[in-house]
């Protein structure tokens, strides 16, 4: 999309940038210059059809998300929205998650913005210290470590409480972030940015790191606050920073184990197909020897583990919406997780189907499953982190980053199956 026809778009982010003002009253003298920087903004993004100005939105919104001086993307703006009205599922999302922006930054750089991928990039290696063992799921937005979680003695938003400031899942074991990190490495390098020295030291032991502790429990992409589990998901992180790193030592002739990371990825993927899939359905579950249904399965073609149109996937993506269906919306999970109240239905798993189905050639599904979740937006064509399935109300932290960049995913994916 560029400039000479971006008029309808920029005028809807325009006025959403502009803040009422009585009939007759003069603008605010720094308008000019909020036009300016939209402009710019939106001259970056490279996309077109019927989806172009809500994918024109989601964009803005993640480079608003952005905090330029060091890269980071925030997960959201706001701290202990709740996700259960009146209940404690009150989280702070004014963080920097890895899982988020490495997805975030693909996002932004397949619509044209690559200097926000660059950036990240240089956060996390910069926040880690440029070792595996100190990296952490999420950081603070100027790099900060130390972001522990406390319990603020104030009523959150209609009573709900605590109200938090922190986020204790910083300390958490989540193994899927070291194969985002990978994945976003090899997707830079494809783009002609090879790793230097520093960077593949690091991405080196990220690599050794998921070799050596695929087979731990760990809290997941859910960030599960019980015992920990063997999710699914994780381990297909494991995989995918196993074959991103031979991929990367190959094409960039770097010396790494390559016969030990080779056998590494073949055990990894046997464990999964064995131990993670559901033989009499036919379909990849949430965790091993365990038939419960996880939206998270969605996201494996994402890791680069299976195709989109894998017979298995297709399965899969229909178990998910038979298992995890709550009026046309789709639940992350429905195992009990030891918080009480049921969260509402989780917007990014909606477009993480939208995108399956259009990529799986069904544009009809694709597009009953993308049009109920673009329904729950606000009127600014923002996106929250989840929904009340029957009321529609909005729920936790706003607006979301991965809720943004999942939208835009299956957008692309719905403009790209149309023109075949």
């Amino acid at each position: 999309m560029r400039i000479g026809r971006l008029r309808r778009v920029e005028v809807e982010l325009l006025r959403a940038c502009e803040p009422e003002r009585e009939p007759g009253a003069l603008a605010r003298p720094d308008r000019g210059l909020r036009e300016h920087l939209l402009l710019a903004c939106l001259a970056q993004v490279e996309v077109a059809g019927e989806h172009a100005a809500g994918i024109a939105r989601s964009a803005l919104t993640l480079k608003a998300l952005t905090y330029a001086p060091t890269g980071a993307i925030v997960a959201a703006a706001t701290t202990s929205l709740p996700e259960v009205i009146g209940g404690e599922r009150n989280w702070d999302y004014r963080f920097s998650w890895i899982r988020d922006s490495a997805l975030s930054a693909h996002a932004l750089a397949e619509l044209g913005c690559e200097g926000e991928a660059a950036s990240f990039r240089h956060f996390i290696v910069r926040s880690s210290a440029g070792h595996a063992e100190d990296l952490q799921v999420l950081f603070g937005i100027g790099g900060e470590r130390r972001v522990g979680e406390q319990e603020l003695e104030l009523d959150g938003y209609r009573g709900s409480r605590p109200a938090r400031a922190g986020n204790e899942a910083a300390r958490q074991v989540q193994l899927d972030a070291f194969g985002e990190i990978l994945n976003l490495a090899w997707r830079w390098h494809t783009r002609g940015h090879s790793p230097d020295d520093d960077e593949w030291r690091f991405f080196f032991e990220l690599v050794e790191a998921a070799v050596a502790r695929w087979r731990e429990p760990d809290r997941g992409i859910w960030e599960w606050r019980g015992d920990p589990r063997h999710f699914v998901h994780s381990k297909a992180g494991c995989w995918a920073a196993v074959d991103r790193g031979l991929r990367l030592a190959e094409e960039c002739m770097r010396k790494a184990p390559l016969r030990r990371w080779r056998s590494a990825r073949a055990e990894i993927k046997k464990a999964i197909e064995s131990r993670g899939y559901d033989r009499r359905r036919g379909v990849f579950v949430g965790c091993f020897e365990d038939r419960q249904m996880d939206g998270s399965a969605l996201l494996l073609p994402h890791l680069g583990f299976i195709a989109f149109e894998d017979e298995r996937m297709a399965r899969t993506a229909d178990a998910v919406r038979q298992d995890l269906g709550a009026d046309g919306f789709i639940r992350r999970y429905r195992r009990d997780d030891g918080l009480s109240g049921e969260e509402g239905a989780f917007l990014p798993c909606s477009f993480w189907l939208a995108e399956c189905y259009a990529r799986q050639g069904r544009l009809e599904q694709a597009r009953e499953v993308f049009e109920q979740a673009v329904a729950a937006a606000s009127p600014l064509g923002l996106f929250s982190e989840q929904v009340d399935p029957s009321s529609g109300e909005l729920l936790g932290n706003y607006p979301q980053t991965l809720t943004h960049l999942s939208h835009i995913a299956a957008a692309v994916a719905l403009e790209e199956a149309a023109r075949g």
